[in-house]
């Protein structure tokens, strides 16, 4: 696993580009928004989601004690919020409904709820309250909400060349390279449809060859994703909540899968992260046949405890919420016998809405073919293998939190 704890909290590494590394950026963000927010509010209504999330709190006086304690807490610990109050923080959250991201090179701010709620979620009344079911069940209506706008025309306002926050714009290419991907750059929008689409824009073909692709003992990477930990004599319950955050294959299924999840008992766990500027769906990294797709619902914006103020929302928590977060999981019978299955688990981060599952349950597939996508937000991705199944990994720990990712298709491990 990445190591930040050596770091002052401020100056830790906030993975992926989805925040930027600067908390001064971070609070003027919060500030500016919070003051569109207010304009916006003064004459236009809420949405039924947001006001039903206030609804929910304000009725529940455990959730309105440990919001109202979080936002405290994080105010007196010096933190700059843009709101003082739950009902201002409804006010943010309902401006964000109709929000589409800009590029911006000075301040990358992908993960627009997860800027707002950054600190409040990982104070000590945060921890609890956004682990409770009934929040996180009205947060993905919310998320939904947004995905919903993000899916439709009307998300294409920063989807042009203009500087500086245009995604076509000359200092987002540098970052993107829309050149290795399907677009349209003389048509209004480069021809996607709306933000979701451009999120999860397709790479041209030829742009990332699947390694090998007849050697059933090269497995490749699913996304296009940098290192993150590797473990390995991996446990069906362990404590994934403590600082080392080991997997807990239970947990990470889910409570109805024991059967699969002591399958795997005593293997090994590769897990990766995704940036804001990469590609953001999943290919299969061995060819076989789909034993089990399901998606498992979760948590949005729970921290682990253990990592204390965690300035990366969510980074530094990417063991702890392969057990809690909302995900996909898909596992493939291998076409080789001698690699058994592989479980594929895809992690919602922060503001992801939706994992979306392509691949169908007795269906086969040929290494390097789409399994599925994420929708707009932060993500991290898992691959479980059975003990004794790898003879080498590609990539070894320690790994470096500023290495380019792996890219999608690239081999990651060689079976025995």
């Amino acid at each position: 696993m990445i190591d930040g704890t050596s770091a002052p909290r401020a100056e830790r590494r906030r993975l992926g580009g989805w925040l930027p590394q600067s908390e001064a950026h971070m609070a003027r963000y919060r500030t500016e928004l919070a003051i569109k927010a207010r304009e916006r509010a003064a004459h236009s209504p809420r949405t039924s989601p947001v006001e039903e999330l206030a609804t929910l709190i304000q009725g529940d006086p455990v959730l309105r004690m440990d919001l109202t304690r979080a936002i405290t807490q994080a105010q007196e610990a010096g933190y700059v919020l843009g709101y003082s109050s739950i009902d201002e923080l409804m006010v943010i959250v309902d401006f964000l409904m109709t929000y589409a991201p800009p590029f911006s090179e000075t301040s990358l701010i992908h993960c627009p709820l997860n800027a707002v709620l950054d600190w409040p979620m990982c104070m000590p009344s945060g921890y609890a309250l956004f682990r409770d079911r009934a929040l996180n069940a009205q947060l993905k209506r919310v998320l939904n909400s947004w995905c919903g706008f993000l899916s439709g025309p009307h998300s294409r306002e920063h989807l042009s060349t203009s500087a500086p926050n245009g995604w076509f714009s000359p200092e987002a290419d540098k970052r993107i390279g829309m050149g290795q991907f399907l677009c349209e750059p003389d048509k209004p929008h480069w021809g996607f449809a709306s933000w979701n689409d451009f999120f999860t824009r397709q790479f041209r073909a030829g742009a990332r060859p699947v390694d090998d692709p007849g050697n059933h003992k090269v497995i490749v990477s699913p996304c296009e994703a940098a290192p993150y930990n590797l473990r390995h004599d991996v446990r069906q319950h362990d404590t994934f909540w403590i600082k080392s955050q080991p997997y807990s294959l239970q947990n990470m299924f889910a409570a109805g899968q024991t059967g699969l999840a002591s399958a795997f008992v005593g293997g090994s766990v590769y897990q990766a992260f995704l940036s804001a500027f990469n590609y953001h769906r999943w290919h299969a990294p061995v060819s076989g046949v789909i034993s089990k797709a399901y998606a498992v619902d979760g948590s949005y914006y729970s921290d682990a405890e253990a990592e204390g103020e965690d300035p990366g929302g969510l980074n530094d928590s990417q063991g702890y919420i392969t057990a809690v977060a909302a995900r996909a999981v898909i596992v493939i019978e291998c076409d080789d016998t001698s690699i058994g299955q592989v479980a594929c688990l895809f992690v919602g981060m922060a503001d992801v809405s939706s994992c979306m599952i392509e691949a169908l349950p007795g269906q086969h597939v040929n290494k390097g073919e789409e399994l599925g996508f994420f929708q707009y937000g932060g993500s991290t991705c898992c691959l479980v293998f059975q003990p004794g199944v790898v003879r080498d990994f590609i990539p070894r720990p320690p790994f470096d939190d500023k290495a380019s990712p792996v890219k999608v298709n690239q081999r990651i491990a060689i079976a025995r």
